[in-house]
């Protein structure tokens, strides 16, 4: 053998060869990387379009009364280079929170699709009962009983995004149905909702039955206020998720749907019962990906965006969740897949140099090429069938067309059929890892440390400074 051959024979160049190849191809995963991405934002775009004529994902809250009063107030003018103080009586707002509110909810889910993509949309029907009762020491609160403007009392109701209330809603107080208004809602809500002027004068304790339909998309989040407030909220929906400010006390999941009950106390809200301010939208999780609050940034301005916001409110929330994240797993299974194209070309490089098998440059290339169309495959299928049939469907495509090329590559049915098992094993091994994402790290270490222990047992008695010197045979 001369030293060309001798050059082309060494594990050195071989594995230089392997690596530099295995570096090239993260080019082409890199752009199914950004292809996954891209296919995503198409996905939110065309799940956006079919809840833009539903109602996005809503936040309710309420109910609260709002009652005008008067005060007087010093302030300071510059008037012939001087500053001058007068005192001056200006209008504000006292906000009253529930004594006790208990609200009810049921969920009605429905996934609608546009193409291939598909959205989860809800009717929510939301049913409850609150008292209000006047503070005695008031005047503590900076608020004279005296200065409340009873003859323009209100009661608010409010939902985040007002295009899903289009079943109406009701006020009741004491029993007696009051004249439904749009907008005014609370500051949580951005001001969307609705209200009504309330006959009410504070002397004694006051009751308050509502109810609404609302359509809304992806999630329901409540804004709990006052004194306790109990929410008690079922579905058909299989797969809830519960975020926000508070879990809830209770929960059930089974094959019918869920439900939840949630228990929250004054104290846990860190809020006065009254205020002369309201409180701001609450700052929520982001449910996959979503900004719950574009619904109320994209509003009009209403009478209550004039009226004083502090701070921000809390919220509970109930998310329904998409059983299979596709574009999540495929994201996923993309980062490994160096991990798929070093254990591959590791066996060829095995065979080349121990088992005398030649494997050219090319030949590691287009195995590479087949191992990255696989997520293209995977990424296509599982936009039309699902993700575990898009799963099988690409590995046993990959799989068979591996095998038959390495069986030309390796000359050797035999050493073909192991390419073809190690396939097997990885993309099995793969599928677990995606469905038990909290065992992913520990199984995947465990995995390199027993490839690398079988390549050391494998090669324990090789000398390999005198493999580049033994003869090519072909096998």
């Amino acid at each position: 053998m001369n030293d060309t051959q001798t050059r082309e024979r060494s594990p050195g160049i071989k594995l230089l060869f392997a690596g530099l190849i295995g570096l090239a191809l993260m080019i082409p995963l890199m752009l199914v990387y950004a292809l996954v991405y891209d296919r995503q934002d198409q996905s939110q775009t065309a799940q956006a379009s079919i809840n833009s004529g539903w109602g996005g994902p809503q936040v309710i809250a309420g109910p609260v009364v709002v009652v005008p009063f008067e005060t007087t107030e010093v302030q300071d003018e510059v008037v012939d280079g001087k500053t001058v103080s007068r005192t001056v009586q200006v209008e504000k707002m006292l906000y009253l929170s529930p004594v006790d509110n208990r609200v009810s909810t049921k969920i009605a889910p429905q996934e609608r699709r546009k193409s291939i993509y598909s959205s989860v949309l809800y009717e929510a029907s939301v049913t409850g009962k609150a008292s209000f009762a006047l503070p005695e020491d008031l005047a503590r609160f900076g608020v004279k009983r005296e200065a409340l403007l009873w003859d323009r009392a209100e009661l608010r109701m409010g939902a985040s995004d007002a295009r899903g209330l289009t079943k109406g809603g009701s006020l009741v107080a004491d029993g007696k149905a009051l004249a439904v208004q749009p907008g005014k809602g609370p500051g949580a809500t951005g001001g969307q909702g609705f209200f009504a002027f309330l006959p009410w004068t504070g002397e004694a304790p006051l009751k308050v039955d509502y109810a609404f339909g609302l359509r809304g998309s992806r999630s329901l989040s409540l804004v709990p206020r006052g004194g306790q407030t109990r929410w008690q909220v079922d579905s058909t929906w299989l797969n809830p998720s519960f975020s926000g400010a508070f879990l809830p006390d209770g929960r059930k999941i089974d094959d019918k749907g869920f439900g939840a009950s949630y228990t929250v106390d004054k104290l846990a809200l860190g809020q006065p019962p009254v205020a002369t301010e309201d409180t701001g939208p609450p700052a929520l999780d982001a449910e996959a990906g979503i900004d719950y609050a574009a619904p109320m940034a994209s509003t009009a301005v209403t009478p209550a965006s004039s009226e004083a916001i502090s701070g921000q409110s809390r919220a509970v929330t109930v998310g329904l969740v998409e059983p299979v994240d596709l574009y999540s797993k495929v994201d996923r299974s993309v980062k490994y897949g160096f991990l798929f194209i070093g254990f591959t070309f590791l066996a060829f490089l095995l065979f080349d140099i121990v088992g005398g098998a030649r494997v050219a440059a090319a030949e590691y290339l287009m195995t590479g090429a087949g191992l990255v169309l696989f997520f293209v495959l995977l990424l296509a299928f599982a936009e039309v069938i699902g993700f575990a049939w898009a799963y099988m469907t690409a590995s046993a495509a990959i799989i068979g067309l591996l095998t038959a090329y390495s069986a030309a590559v390796l000359k050797s049915w035999k050493r073909a059929r192991f390419i073809g098992a190690l396939l097997v094993g990885l993309y099995a091994l793969l599928y677990v890892l995606l469905n038990l994402e909290a065992w992913s790290l520990l199984i995947g270490s465990v995995l390199l440390f027993v490839a690398l222990a079988g390549v050391m047992y494998t090669t324990r008695n090789i000398d390999w400074s005198n493999v580049s010197r033994r003869p090519v045979t072909a096998s």
